[in-house]
């Protein structure tokens, strides 16, 4: 499955953006999206597995994942954005394992930069 991260971009602290995660050559079936920081490695955001939603507890509510079937594509709505979720957004899909980690995921997209000002 190949995957085209987009939807990225410069807004201000406390604007939202939505994020897509298009899938080709096969199903987006349950997927996650984690995010690269400068000088950090790979945090997982948030992640779509068999239908349940699972975040990092730190976004409190402020991120919301979701899937469109028809479009075979996942999105990423974030609000209140702030300075501190800067950082190059990766969608993946789930293989096996711990869903909050990295390594449980193949078929990494290119990434999207999101980046929020003060």
């Amino acid at each position: 499955v190949q995957l085209q991260a987009s939807g990225g971009g410069l807004v201000q602290a406390g604007d939202s953006l939505k994020l897509s995660c298009a899938a080709s050559g096969g199903i987006l079936d349950s997927f996650a999206w984690f995010r690269q920081s400068p000088g950090k490695g790979r945090e997982f955001v948030a992640a779509w597995i068999g239908g349940g939603r699972n975040y990092d507890t730190s976004l409190k509510g402020r991120f919301a994942i979701s899937r469109d079937n028809a479009k075979n594509t996942g999105f990423l709505q974030m609000n209140t954005l702030s300075p501190e979720d800067t950082g190059i957004y990766f969608c993946a899909i789930y293989d096996t394992g711990n869903i909050r980690v990295s390594g449980s995921y193949t078929d990494w997209g290119q990434g999207t930069q999101v980046t929020v000002s003060s």
